[in-house]
């Protein structure tokens, strides 16, 4: 089998084994699971690391390719690298690059899902301090800076 399927097959696998993480990763944050959302950095940070390697291998193919070719890697797409395969690989290698790129595609929606809900949850939460600290929340009206409104009192004390 050719170099460039075997990248494209380990890009693939990695980007599905990351995707899986992110997803369990949208379910922990929508439970409300922070437990599992900080268990799971580690596999986080562990793929990030397998798709370094796969950036180094990507690079190095390209560089060959590109020497090859005579051109700049950065000229290069999939159809000049399968140029320098057998016919046979040509096939396996645009299904796999479609599959990578859809696989990026979602990778990155629920990454970004993720940060939202992330940034909505510490938002409730530095709201909810603030109101139980009685730290002044300001603002401003049309006609500028808006006083403060009092803390709500959750415990009569004169009673």
């Amino acid at each position: 089998m050719s170099r460039l399927v075997l990248h494209l097959e380990r890009q693939v696998n990695a980007a599905r084994r990351l995707l899986g993480v992110v997803l369990e990763q949208n379910t922990s944050i929508r439970r409300q699971d922070v437990a599992a959302v900080l268990g799971s950095l580690p596999e986080v940070q562990a793929e990030l690391l397998e798709r370094q390697q796969l950036e180094l291998e990507r690079e190095q193919l390209l560089a060959e390719a590109a020497t090859t070719l005579g051109a700049a890697p950065d000229e290069l797409d999939l159809d000049r690298l399968i140029a320098l395969e057998s016919g046979s690989v040509a096939p396996r290698a645009r299904e796999l690059s479609f599959e990578l790129r859809g696989l990026m595609t979602e990778l990155g929606r629920v990454h970004e899902q993720n940060r939202v809900l992330v940034r909505q949850e510490l938002t409730f939460l530095d709201h909810l301090m603030r109101l139980l600290s009685g730290a002044p929340e300001g603002g401003y009206s049309p006609a500028g800076f808006a006083p403060v409104p009092a803390p709500a009192n959750v415990v009569d004390a004169r009673a």
